[in-house]
């Protein structure tokens, strides 16, 4: 793995050590319904039980940590919502004033976490307004520092530290399958498994309406997508960022993408059969398993399950909208 990109393993075991007492160390949860159908050992590691119902505290809280003094004043970020819960989850807890950009079409569960733990919250409209600009401009306003939710060092490493707790915890991997949104915790988890268990298979998926990161890897070209139209809100991010691209084309081995058909009945699936509350986005990588899209058979499987917070009203709604797949035989 090259030496020269801009986090490694070190950064991803010392946020490790410095999460200590502040996350909770998330359970891993297996099926014997999901081995039979796949033909795999799988492992879910269950993001959604994590501090704020996400994967994101991990990265937000390392991030504000290590916030110079003189940099604390206040903190400003974009989120449609995941990211904005946890940064203003660890300001709280760290004394931060916190500022979250947030569309105006994010779901509602989210704005209101995200107002509950003490940020302030400015609305924007997504198709007239571009998030990064409108922040930059905000946060020089008011001389506040700008962690982003997935192109910042330290939240990648924070976000690593999800594939390191699942390897500590079951063992070297064959597979591993992580949702893709900005590339984060792809490229998060991506270091940290290529030292833990440097023969798995690392791949990321994506919704097909939102598929920039896949086009992107495939070309190796940064592709863009404006406002994609997923109900996994948690990828709709227009690109990857300068840090993740770069860290995905060095360590994931592949990119695939899964249809919002699969999306729903994956996020159905978790629901009814293994009891777990799961969002869209949270719901992508296990599209791709129970789809057969990535094959699992005779291997050990790692699938991160990215987060909970799910409006349960427009849940309800997808999977009445939806007719099921009978993914058991």
């Amino acid at each position: 793995m090259d030496s020269q990109l801009p986090v490694n393993f070190n950064a991803v075991a010392a946020a490790s050590a410095r999460l200590q007492g502040y996350i909770k160390p998330t359970p891993v949860v297996t099926s014997t319904t999901v081995n039979r159908l796949t033909g795999g050992t799988v492992f879910f590691k269950c993001e959604n039980f994590q501090r704020t119902g996400s994967f994101k505290f991990r990265g937000a809280f390392n991030a504000l940590s290590l916030l110079d003094p003189k940099r604390q004043q206040g903190v400003f970020t974009y989120s449609s919502g995941n990211h904005a819960q946890a940064i203003a989850q660890a300001g709280s807890i760290l004394g931060i004033n916190t500022t979250i950009i947030m569309p105006d079409n994010a779901p509602a569960v989210k704005r209101s976490a995200t107002a509950n733990y003490g940020a302030e919250i400015v609305l924007y409209n997504p198709s007239e307004v571009v998030r990064e600009k409108y922040c930059q401009q905000l946060a020089e306003e008011r001389n506040a520092t700008i962690i982003p939710p997935y192109n910042h060092p330290d939240i990648i490493a924070g976000q690593g530290t999800t594939a390191l707790e699942l390897i500590e915890d079951v063992g070297e991997l064959d597979l591993l399958l992580v949702c893709c949104g900005g590339g984060g915790l792809l490229s998060g988890c991506a270091i940290a498994t290529r030292q833990l268990s440097p023969a798995c298979q690392i791949i990321g998926v994506e919704p097909a309406l939102a598929d920039d990161a896949t086009r992107s890897f495939k070309t190796k070209i940064l592709q863009t997508i404006h406002n994609p139209q997923t109900i996994a809100d948690g990828a709709r991010t227009p690109y990857l960022g300068s840090l993740t691209f770069p860290i995905i084309l060095e360590t994931v081995d592949d990119m695939v993408t899964v249809s919002e058909t699969q999306i729903i009945e994956a996020m159905r699936f978790l629901w009814e059969r293994l009891k777990l509350v799961v969002e869209p986005t949270g719901a992508l990588a296990t599209a791709a398993l129970l789809s057969g899209i990535v094959p699992a058979a005779n291997r050990r499987v790692g699938v991160i399950i990215s987060g909970g917070n799910v409006d349960l009203k427009e849940a309800i709604a997808f999977f009445q909208n939806q007719p099921p797949i009978n993914w058991v035989s």
